[in-house]
């Protein structure tokens, strides 16, 4: 079993907070918090990982680590400008490791592959947004609550959309065509 514990005081981060990490013994991933719930830490610990949890403007790119998380928080993406950098510097590396993203983070990934984001007319606020999986006829009823969505037309070539919002057309999350990055708008 996996346990969350804090590392030792004075072990700072960029942006003051202390890090804290999960121990035990399979993979690790990275998780950039953007404002992440303690259910998601939940359900990683669950699959048996090691979690490193790290502020949004935190590089993690000088850690060892074997995935990246890109956690859920509120707010614009386009003033997320650091992070995004970040996750570039991810994806452009020659060592390929899988990422996931939810939320803002579906559109911090986007972001950081090139493509573009909106804000929406009203937003998507409800526990019942109806999300179809792209080129599937499987549809999903989503809990949502963001202002922001990712353009699809602007989606780099080696990207793809990979959900669709029913009620509107938006993107709702994207994959990468050969590497194994994904996200996603919604939490299921």
């Amino acid at each position: 079993n996996c346990q969350l514990s804090a590392r030792p005081k004075g072990t700072l981060l960029q942006s003051g907070a202390t890090k804290r990490t999960v121990n035990c013994q399979l993979k690790k991933v990275v998780l950039v918090d953007c404002g992440v719930k303690a259910n998601i830490i939940r359900c990683l610990l669950r699959r048996g990982v090691e979690v490193v949890r790290v502020p949004w403007d935190y590089d993690f790119n000088e850690l060892e680590f074997d995935g990246l998380f890109l956690a859920i928080g509120p707010g614009d993406p386009e003033r997320c400008d650091v992070a995004v950098q970040h996750i570039r510097k991810f994806l452009n590396n020659e060592q390929v490791r899988p990422c996931r993203g939810i939320c803002l983070g579906n559109q911090l990934l986007a972001r950081a592959a090139g493509a573009k984001t909106y804000k929406l007319k009203y937003g998507h606020r409800s526990h019942n947004q109806p999300v179809q999986q792209v080129g599937t006829t499987k549809c999903f009823i989503t809990s949502q609550n963001h202002g922001y969505a990712v353009d699809d037309n602007s989606l780099p070539e080696d990207w793809e959309p990979l959900f669709v919002n029913m009620n509107d057309g938006s993107n709702e999350g994207i994959r990468h065509k050969t590497n194994p990055w994904f996200s996603a708008q919604f939490q299921r």
